[in-house]
Formats: C-alpha cells, structure tokens, sequence
C-alpha cells in the first residue's frame, strides 16, 4: 500500500516489531473510580468542567450525574512488558488494587467531601500506552518510508484530533504545519530500548501531576549514555543533565559541596558557580565537554551537488565553516547546521545533539543517494571546545601545527595531531563571542586529550565550565539556539538567518518559498531584551506585553553573569518600535520591566573571536 499508519495502541510494539521498529512505549495500569449519582450534579443546569487536582494528584470529569475520579498513583505499575497479549479485549479490566490507592482517595474525598458521600458505582483498572517522556509517537519513522506512527497517545481525548490532524497534514502536504518535535517519533534513539523504556515510563506516571522545573532533570534511565570525559568531569564535581540519552555537564559545584542542583522557578544554588565560569571563559579559558553535540560526515563523488541543494546556504570553500540553514519545502527552517569542507567530496556537519534521529530522517530522504555516504559519527566522536582569550595560547601549547589566525582563521577547520590523538578535528568557531576553538577526537582518545590539555594549561587559569554557562554567554551575544529562536515554527526572515541564505543559489531545497519570505514583511522579530528580574529570569515562551496588551513573547533567557542583568531573546509584534517604553515580560505571575538592547552587550562589533 501507499502509507502504513501505525495507530495499533496497545499492540503497536508488536505492530511495529513486524517491520523491525522498536517502539518506546510501554502500557501502565490505571485505575479511576465512577460514583453514583450526586445530588449536587442533578441540580445543575449543565456539566461541571473538567477538574485536576495537581497536588492530590487525582482528576476528575463528570460522567452522567456522577463524578469519574482518576488516580495517578506513585506506585507506577508496567503491564505486559514483554508484549500485549493479541487475544487481550480492549475492554477487559485487570484485577483491582485499591490499597494502592488508599491515600489518594483519602486526599480526594476530603477535598471534595461530596464524592466522600457518595456511592462507588464502578472501579476499572485497565491499561493505557505511555512514552518515556508521555508525549505521542507521531510522524514518519525513520528508517521505513511511508510508514507512519500514531501511537503512544496517553490522553486520547485532549489528543486524539490533533494527532489525527496532523499525520494527514504530514502525509498529504509532507510536513505538519507547525513544529511538532515535541510529539515526533524522530526525538528517540536507539538507546531507548525495553529497560529505559520502561524506568522512564513509570517516573513520568508517578510524577504526572508534580510541576517539573526548568532546571530539574529526572533520575530514572540514568546513566544510559556517558562519554569518555564522563569520570573525569564527575571527579570534577560536575552536575549533569542528559541530552539524546548522553551525560553532559551544566555546571561544576565549588569543592565539597555536594554536586546537585536544587528544583526552583528561581536562580537557584548553581547560580555562583555558573557566574565564575562564565567570568573565566571571558578572561582566560573555559573548557567545555562538546560530546553531546551532533557530528555527520557527508562524502562520495556527488556529496557537494547533493548538500548544495540540501542547504540554503552556500558551501564553504576547503578548510572552511560556514552557517547552513536548512529549510522544508514550505521554507520554514529544518536545522541551523554548520558545515565543514574537510576535503574533496568530504563534508562535516554539526548541529543539536539531540536531532540526530531528527536530522538522519530528514538526510534518508533528501540527500543519501547514489554517490552519497551519510554517516552519523555522533557517539564515535568526543569533543572539548577552548573558549576565551587564551584558548590560542593553550592550543599554541598542545599542537604541533601553526592555530595562528594565518594558519587557522576565523571559521576555519584543520586536522592535526593533538596530544595521543594521531588526527583531531579543530575548528575556530564560536557559540560565545569569544575566541573559541572544538576539537573532535575518536572517543577513546578524549580522556587522554583532556588529561594533556589540563596539564598544558598551568598558569592560564583553565577552568571547567557546563552548558549553563553556555547558556548565559551566548545570550549575551544574542545568538539564537535551535528549538528556541529557530525551529520549524519560523523562517529565516523572522529570526534573522536570512543573511546566512544563499537566495541567488539556485534550486536548493525550500528556494521559492523561501524567496517570497524574502519579499514580504515578517509579522514579528527577534529582539534581545534586558529585563528588569531580581531574582528569577525568564525560561521561555512568557508573555510580552505592552500596557494591556501581548506584544510578542520570550524564547529563551536567564542571566547575563559578564553584564550584571538579566537577558531575554523572544519574538515581538513588528508594529512595536525597538524604541518603543513600556514594555515588561510576565515572571512568575509579575510583570517585569524590560527594554530592547539595539545590540549585544558583550563586544557587539565581534572583534574577539576574529582576533
């Protein structure tokens, strides 16, 4: 046939495993109660709302004259872990275990004494689907054309039309109509298997109605993935986070302090620590574990055609780097990717560690071919980056090749040797402002170059540094991240990429559509902002206002520890000047004020990494 639409629910592993697909989902038992009827409902003129009580951590929905009570117990229960039987009926219910549930139910009639008064009609434990993360499976799978997932859906009732909606979008037009990531069977890997599965599936059940905080990142599955640098930057005192399964630092804890960031809407425990190794990649080196970034290697005799028309943006020339958007047919962005002329027909690509399923899908169908070797080296392939002033002066140290700005410019890549790795890829990039050099080695070598770069380091005052700091430097700058100032939801007129576009190119993937964004007038910008925020700064997609009314909103923010403020990027209304007073952002539940910067407050002529 045409399209296979994977909508199996319950049996879509076994579905799925018919074709060679391993799906990341796993049913859960659940149990919700229904009352009989309630007085206080029958004298009603129409149905009460939907109600959820996130700190009982029960819901409830009227059904009939009585009321449905569901429960989210911390007691995850997996079902049918090994695979849903095929002769199970959808309606039949698993065997009831209300002492599980005993104290929720107890919190729930006491605070809603009418179910407490009230008969139980009916008691149904059945199972339903959910993912590591409980979002959807949705989208074409990589690896199959045409074969479709629609699966994973853990509320059929909030989600079922809006994924029905956009499958056929997808299939029909070959794109949804806005960015949908989120529920995109393409953000898991292959280090999803049965077990992590499993662990994560049960920790977002048990934790399905607790708020989760922008800076917490949830135990189970972990750790699944860690780089050769792992050991070393844990003896460093590192905090960790987890990006595409794999273990990367955000920031290291001052000595004997224990390495754990604590839950908050606020700045939290990490904050001095993030603010001296943002101070130090400013003023001498920071070192940055870059592992958890994602490596291709593009090459073949038809390599060069085949990207030019992948990308929007023009090839750089050999030893060169240059930003490449990527768009869809629809002209909206599709990756914010660098790439590297390593040689003839051979090409290195670099964007978000977190794509790679993403992105490979996206390479299977519009630049592997004839000619072409697409090859994710991702995971072979560690990384540390150099960044700040003296980042030459310690490469200087380590290489046995000239890194002067003749011998390696300003976007410029090489191959040398570097300490026991016979061949690290060095490219003069840079994500902060600063002058900045990654390095990529095969994965065995990276201990023993971060070990060598350590000890090259004396007197230049190295310090590690983790991807919070990352965050606060190259805000700073008012550089854009992918997910946040770019993604499918955007052109590259809107988010100022366009000068990356190569418009006069002709025939690369998206060019038409991108030409008429060109031509016409984006209804907003992206603007950096400094916000008026004494103790907590924005996270993402708050409100901007003017007086009474929403003007734009946030993408991404936090602290600018190098300038003393708080910084903001996000998207405002174009009918609102860049002059314009009056302005504030909603934190917290309180508007802060918060003005337009016209350029970035750290070198805004970005003379130092040129330098």
């Amino acid at each position: 046939c045409e399209h296979v639409v994977n909508a199996a629910g319950l049996w879509a592993r076994e579905v799925g495993q018919m074709v060679g697909v391993q799906l990341p989902l796993v049913p859960m038992e659940h149990h919700y109660l229904v009352t009989e009827e309630l007085a206080e409902l029958k004298a009603l003129p129409s149905e009460v709302p939907g109600i959820i009580d996130l700190d009982g951590e029960i819901y409830l929905r009227q059904e009939g004259k009585g009321m449905l009570l569901g429960v989210y117990e911390k007691q995850a229960t997996p079902w049918a872990v090994g695979g849903t039987p095929w002769d199970y009926a959808e309606d039949e219910l698993l065997p009831q275990n209300l002492d599980r549930l005993a104290d929720t139910l107890a919190k729930g009639f006491e605070r809603f004494p009418a179910l407490g008064r009230a008969g139980i009609r009916r008691v149904v434990n059945g199972p339903f689907t959910f993912t590591p993360d409980g979002n959807p499976l949705v989208g074409p799978v990589p690896g199959l054309r045409n074969y479709w997932a629609a699966c994973g859906v853990m509320a059929g009732f909030c989600q079922g039309g809006g994924v029905g909606r956009t499958l056929a979008q997808w299939i029909v037009h070959g794109e949804p109509e806005g960015d949908l990531f989120a529920a995109d069977v393409a953000r898991f890997g292959p280090y999803t298997t049965r077990r992590y599965t499993v662990d994560k599936a049960c920790e977002f059940y048990s934790r399905r109605f607790q708020i989760p905080y922008p800076n917490e990142y949830w135990p189970a599955g972990r750790p699944s993935k860690t780089s050769g640098l792992y050991p070393r930057l844990k003896a460093a005192n590192a905090v960790f986070g987890v990006s595409y399964g794999l273990e990367y630092p955000l920031y290291f804890s001052p000595p004997g302090e224990e390495p754990a960031e604590v839950p908050t809407l606020r700045r939290s425990n990490a904050f001095k620590a993030v603010g001296e190794e943002c101070r130090a990649a400013r003023n001498a080196v920071g070192l940055l574990d870059i592992s958890s970034f994602s490596k291709y290697d593009i090459s073949g005799p038809k390599a060069e055609s085949a990207l030019d028309r992948l990308l929007a943006g023009r090839l750089p020339g050999p030893g060169r780097i240059r930003l490449t958007p990527m768009l869809a047919p629809s002209g909206r962005l599709m990756g914010d990717l660098t790439t590297a002329r390593l040689g003839p027909g051979r090409f290195r690509i670099g964007g978000s560690g977190y794509l790679q399923s993403w992105h490979m899908r996206w390479f299977a169908e519009h630049l592997a071919g004839d000619g072409v070797e697409v090859r994710n080296c991702s995971d072979s392939q560690a990384g540390l980056a150099l960044i700040g002033p003296r980042s030459r002066e310690l490469l200087e140290r380590l290489a046995r090749a000239e890194v002067g700005s003749a011998a390696l410019p300003f976007m410029g890549i090489t191959s040398m040797e570097l300490a026991w790795a016979p061949a690290a890829l060095v490219a003069r990039i840079s994500v902060t402002g600063e002058l900045a050099y990654e390095i990529y080695v095969p994965g065995v070598h990276v201990a023993s170059l971060l070990d060598a770069v350590q000890e090259a380091a004396e007197g230049l005052g190295l310090r590690h540094i983790g991807m919070y700091a990352l965050n606060s430097l190259r805000l700073e700058k008012g550089y854009g991240v992918w997910s946040r100032e770019f993604s499918r939801d955007y052109t590259p007129r809107m988010c100022g990429l366009d000068r990356f576009v190569a418009y006069d190119k002709p025939d690369f993937l998206g060019r038409e559509a991108a030409l008429r964004d060109r031509a016409a007038a984006p209804a907003r910008r992206l603007v950096l902002l400094r916000v008026d925020a004494p103790d907590a700064d924005a996270a993402g997609y708050e409100p901007l206002w003017q007086g009474g009314r929403i003007v734009g909103f946030v993408t991404s923010g936090g602290y600018g520890h190098c300038t003393g403020a708080s910084l903001a990027l996000g998207y405002l209304d174009a009918s609102v000047p860049d002059a314009e007073p009056g302005l504030s952002v909603s934190i917290l539940g309180e508007r802060r004020n918060c003005r337009i910067l016209g350029e970035p407050p750290i070198d805004p002529a970005g003379t130092r990494m040129r330098v």
